[in-house]
């Protein structure tokens, strides 16, 4: 496949452009790849779209290898649908909502789990249709309120979701990890090394999730790893077990005055202990009740873990009002003695294995010491909810954890039979009984990843592709193009190159040779083929990888030049 330059859409900009941050989001716009609409949301110019098919062709080619099925599933979806699931009211603004002109409530899918649950319900009937999967690659949205790096968090995305349909919890364990290499595999293909991490499901639920982590300065996302590297999850989740204290006698509490000290830290250092021997007071509301979180005060509140943990998909930062209406005083909070009513006392597993803590007095200037659980205070809820953090000895063999930041660039889950049941998606099974079908997810931001290739692979002058992803192999630069005979070996030799199976651009732009480099760098092809008059003059021309700057002159005939590139592609003929 031969391109000329000349009628090909290729828009490059000079400079950094001031709203990106990101390498990618930088380089996508300077290379003519994408345009911004709207705020998280971009056109894809042609260029993309020739690296974006080669992604998608990776992806389908590893559903289809574990039985996958694609099918395209509408954008659009009644909300009737997400109010059988609950999740039209825990998506929250993020849900895009509009009526159609007939009145009815609608919403741009962000996820297609409740549609392709639809279609079970309808069209599954036995277990002998078992297991099924169904994935495809098509355009999402999602009102985020902080889009950002281009297409790392867009509002409008294009991503590859897959679901499938299983009639035992077994079928779906030995299905899960099929789904677990080819994502392996995929990022692979595509030149990444990515970090499998146990994740939290989140509003998808479900029992089981990994996401598939791209280390990078620029991630917006976290993952904690053990040094011995048989642990890894999501920030948001992960586990990392506190050190302790030796073990001492309990004292008898005593209040103590320590005017003006608001925080933990303040405290610590007034009374002259550090801050593990501390007990902080952390207070949240959920729709249903005040959550007041008692933890060690060297440790800070998971929100994630601690809205798993009371049980709600919505938790947000409690009022100094809602806080002293149940008897507690803010900066001086304690659990010892508040109205319990409307309370619900959630304790760290941090505070159970501490001893003689100093704790809020419920009295503006004053605290207790020698605070101790459960002689002093009750919980209704003791579980891990604080954030694992750097050093933190892993939960399986003790080593010590550190912390990454990534972006994501998939996730699959075990959902189960929360859709299913809600929806009434069930099946025959062998004995001829009704269960609720047992589903899994799978979704991988396609748009993101071609994002995540070139964080991974770029230096300061521009992307530097894989050879399989590249919009082009090689790009013909003819140097002069005014001069016809330059011209005429340009094309001669792009034609070569095109009959061997290579996708060719032949720049014949009548630019100055520097826009020409430059460009070709910015772009990342592969090869750079340099068709120049000295040379020319010799029957030569120059050859250039873009990934390391290996140079090469040869014979300025098409064998040569194809057999050239081929080896520097490190392909074969």
């Amino acid at each position: 496949m031969l391109i000329r330059a000349t009628q090909y859409f290729l828009p490059t900009w000079k400079e950094d452009p001031a709203e990106a941050e990101l390498p990618s989001h930088k380089l996508m716009l300077r290379a003519g790849m994408i345009r911004k609409l709207a705020a998280g949301i971009y056109t894809y110019l042609p260029l993309a779209r020739r690296v974006l098919h080669k992604i998608e062709a990776i992806i389908r080619e590893e559903m289809d290898a574990i039985g996958g099925m694609e099918i395209t599933m509408p954008m659009v979806h009644p909300a009737e649908l997400w109010m059988e699931t609950g999740r039209l009211q825990d998506f929250g603004p993020i849900l895009g909502r509009f009526r159609d002109r007939a009145g009815r409530e609608m919403v741009l899918g962000p996820t297609h789990e409740e549609v392709i649950t639809d279609i079970a319900r309808k069209e599954i009937r036995s277990w002998r249709q078992l297991p099924l999967m169904f994935y495809q690659i098509q355009t999402k949205f999602r009102d985020e309120p902080r889009p950002r790096g281009g297409l790392v968090r867009a509002r409008e995305f294009t991503m590859k979701d897959g679901y499938s349909f299983h009639e035992s919890k077994e079928d779906l364990d030995q299905f899960y990890r099929k789904v677990y290499q080819a994502y392996l595999n995929i990022f692979q293909r595509c030149g990444l090394e990515v970090v499998p991490v146990e994740a939290d499901p989140g509003l998808m639920g479900g029992s089981e999730s990994h996401e598939f982590m791209l280390p990078s300065p620029y991630g917006e996302d976290a993952f904690i790893q053990c040094e011995n590297k048989d642990y890894a999850a999501n920030l948001e989740g992960a586990v990392g077990l506190k050190d302790e204290d030796p073990p001492e006698p309990l004292l008898p509490l005593e209040e103590v005055a320590t005017p003006g000290c608001y925080t933990i830290e303040a405290v610590a250092h007034f009374l002259g202990v550090p801050t593990r021997k501390t007990a902080k007071a952390v207070f949240y509301r959920t729709p249903r009740e005040l959550v007041f979180v008692v933890i060690r005060g060297d440790l800070e509140v998971n929100e994630t873990k601690l809205a798993r943990a009371v049980g709600s998909a919505e938790l947000w930062p409690a009022t100094e009002e809602e806080i002293a209406a149940c008897g507690a005083v803010p900066g001086y909070a304690s659990p010892i003695g508040i109205r319990r009513t409307g309370v619900k006392v959630v304790v760290d597993d941090s505070i159970p294995k501490a001893r003689n803590l100093v704790a809020g007095a419920n009295r503006a200037g004053f605290h207790l010491k020698n605070v101790n659980f459960p002689r002093d205070f009750r919980a209704d809820l003791v579980a891990d909810v604080a954030k694992a953090r750097e050093g933190d000895r892993c939960p399986r063999c003790g080593g010590r954890l550190s912390v990454h930041r990534a972006i994501e660039l998939g996730h699959i889950f075990k959902l189960g039979t929360k859709y299913s049941e809600a929806m009434g998606a069930t099946f025959l099974d062998r004995e001829g009984k009704p269960k609720p079908l047992i589903m899994g997810c799978y979704g991988i931001g396609v748009g993101r990843l071609l994002a995540a290739v070139i964080e991974a692979h770029h230096d300061e002058e521009g992307i530097i592709w894989p050879t399989n992803l590249a919009p082009f192999h090689v790009i013909v630069s003819v140097l002069d193009p005014r001069r016809p005979e330059l011209l005429a070996l340009g094309e001669q030799l792009a034609r070569g190159l095109a009959q061997a199976g290579l996708e060719v651009l032949l720049d014949d732009r009548d630019q100055s040779a520097g826009e020409k480099f430059h460009d070709a760098k910015l772009w990342g092809i592969p090869v750079l083929v340099v068709v120049g008059p000295r040379a020319a003059a010799q029957n030569r021309v120059e050859l250039e990888r873009r990934k390391d700057g290996e140079k090469r002159e040869v014979e300025a005939r098409p064998a040569p030049v194809v057999a050239a590139v081929h080896e520097l592609l490190g392909q074969s003929r």
